[in-house]
């Protein structure tokens, strides 16, 4: 049987990232001789600092926290190349094997430092308080202010240096075979064997039976399965439980929110407005079965495109072209920026067999620059996924020419804004293109989807995680039929009545990267999403002085808690109805899409 076949060329099969800022190959002698090299700084470090942390002058913290700087980007240098080149392709047993190797040295060499943090959590407040006033050490004010945070739960050095020596056994070995297990899984439609990317591309087919099909085929292939991944996510979510209780966290979410530096009530107000507009992803719903015609609308019916209009297929070059346009339209400056991401090949794009699938940006370190992956297959979503991604590339940028490495990793929550405002800028420039009625009708429905898989659907997945971590605590190992009864429930209080959930989706949770790479994340994509269109009507409002302070919030990264970087430009996340500002903004595009529906005469 034909193994991945594909039915149209899209430009993308070579747009294939350059690596070789970093090194020539897995096989590069550079490797080895650099880790050495840092093993050797790494020693040096805890020579010259420990026991000694909390006595320094602020002048003696600023010198070691420089070099500590030095070699994290030397260090997340091997560690960028080793992920990245792995990502290409999860079957190639010397990609895997460099990964695994990073990963053993990484971690033997974190636990080095592990001293450091300990010992300045530990010193005295009022010494703390002196040091933090002092100007030498204004650049890492925040970082070591942060870090404070995590006094009350952290660990003795030796338990905190088992815990990150039992992670490369544990943790990461498990959330590693997931990757590999589901970059080798085919899907077999028609006597092709499709990867994941493949084949959840074709649920956005015009015809029922094609995206009927895929959908079986999804659940076939997760059936196969369904042992390894149920031990998976059982395994993981027992060694999180460990870690939360030795760790003494209040709840399984409180970490994330800690280190996505969000307040529990705020996260908690948050999940509180989603699920309480739920109404409004039934309403949708219930538009688009009259629309497509059908008496009952199935999960396999959620992306189906609407029956008047073909779903447009795009080229790379003019993906390109219309995510450029629309940035440079924007700003010309972060045109430029985002234009070096296709012209010095930082963009990974080509479908190849064993690629990891979905899609991401990597910030990598100061040093070098971002990365861009995604799986282009030329649908209208691969433009808006290229322009999400690229918002993510440009902020990491950003973020890293501004702050060095202490601010350029965000937390999650604002990591999603740039994306988030990226895709809301050439959706404005592709509908904008759009003259025809019925077409602009499409891609309004399209993009109210779009934004109901990033605020709706993320909120569900938060709650089957709520689920699944609280029944993994109480009732012990989960099997899979209550792992699908966790999720089947979430799911349906999203929708309602409004979309027939088939007994076969019940197994759809098994492929959901997050819940396993990083427990907690995908509210941040709610947040992200909410927050940006509060934004975006700012930008509406405001104009062009709205684009510096844009910007210069991108280029604040990591240097201060959210709230404060967005105070500075007129947004209060403290405000509990905050939300209802993004989620009405979402309802006002679902009453406009009934009133086109109505003056088209389709309803």
């Amino acid at each position: 049987m034909a193994d991945m076949t594909l039915e149209k060329t899209t430009g993308a099969e070579n747009v294939v990232w350059d690596l070789s800022i970093f090194y020539t190959g897995p096989d590069d002698p550079a490797l080895d001789a650099d880790m050495g090299a840092l093993s050797a700084r790494f020693d040096a470090l805890a020579a010259q600092y420990k026991g000694r942390v909390a006595q320094l002058s602020a002048i003696e913290m600023a010198a070691a926290l420089r070099e500590i700087e030095t070699v994290s980007d030397q260090a997340g240098r091997i560690a960028s190349f080793a992920s990245l080149l792995y990502s290409t392709d999860t079957t190639n047993p010397q990609y895997g094997a460099l990964l695994q190797k990073m990963i053993e040295w990484d971690a033997r060499e974190e636990q080095k430092l592990v001293f450091f943090d300990l010992e300045w959590n530990n010193a005295a407040d009022a010494h703390v308080q002196q040091m933090l006033g002092d100007p030498a050490l204004a650049h890492y004010r925040h970082y070591l202010e942060a870090k404070r945070r995590f006094k009350p739960y952290q660990l003795s050095e030796e338990a905190e240096q088992i815990l990150i020596d039992k992670s490369v056994t544990g943790r990461g070995a498990w959330t590693r075979f997931f990757t590999q297990l589901m970059g080798a899984l085919r899907f077999d439609y028609d006597g092709q064997q499709l990867n994941q990317a493949q084949i959840l591309a074709k649920l956005y087919e015009p015809e029922r039976e094609a995206r009927r099909k895929a959908a079986a085929s999804v659940t076939a292939a997760l059936k196969s399965k369904n042992m390894e991944l149920t031990y998976i996510f059982n395994v993981l979510a027992a060694d999180k439980a460990s870690d939360d209780t030795r760790r003494h966290y209040a709840s399984w979410i409180s970490a994330r929110n800690l280190s996505n530096k969000t307040p529990d009530a705020v996260v908690e107000a948050l999940i509180g407005a989603v699920t309480a507009s739920y109404d409004i992803v039934a309403r949708h719903y219930e538009l688009k079965r009259k629309l497509l015609g059908l008496d009952t609308l199935t999960d396999y019916d959620r992306y189906a495109p609407l029956p008047f209009r073909s779903e447009s297929q795009y080229s790379w070059s003019e993906a390109r072209d219309i995510v450029l346009q629309s940035f440079r339209q924007f700003s010309p400056r972060i045109g430029e920026i985002t234009e070096r991401f296709f012209n010095e090949n930082w963009i990974h794009a080509a479908l190849i067999p064993s690629k990891r699938s979905g899609a991401f940006a990597h910030p990598t370190v100061p040093s070098a620059h971002p990365f861009v992956f995604l799986n282009y297959t030329g649908k209208a979503r691969d433009v808006q996924t290229l322009a999400h991604e690229l918002g993510h590339g440009l902020h990491m940028f950003l973020s890293a020419e501004a702050q060095g490495i202490y601010g350029l990793y965000t937390p999650l929550t604002t990591a999603e804004m740039a994306s988030t405002f990226g895709e809301m800028l050439v959706f404005d420039e592709l509908i904008t293109r759009e003259q025809n009625k019925q077409a602009r009708l499409a891609m309004l429905a399209g993009k109210i989807e779009d934004s109901f898989a990033t605020v709706f659907r993320q909120i569900a997945m938060n709650r089957f995680e709520h689920g699944m971590h609280s029944a993994r605590r109480s009732e012990g190992e989960l099997s899979s039929e209550r792992l699908s009864q966790i999720w089947y429930q979430t799911q349906r209080e999203m929708f309602g009545d409004s979309v027939h959930l088939t007994d076969d989706y019940k197994l759809w949770w098994s492929y959901i990267p997050h819940f396993l790479n990083t427990p907690g994340y995908v509210y941040a994509y709610s947040f992200g999403e909410l927050l940006v269109l509060a934004l975006y009507n700012l930008y509406k409002k405001r104009g062009a002085p709205f684009v510096p302070q844009y910007i210069d919030v991108l280029a604040a990264g990591d240097s201060d808690y959210p709230d404060r970087i967005l105070a500075k430009i007129g947004v209060d996340l403290n405000d509990p109805t905050f939300w209802n500002e993004g989620l009405s903004i979402l309802r006002g595009l679902v009453e406009q899409e009934e009133r086109l529906a109505q003056e088209l005469g389709l309803i």
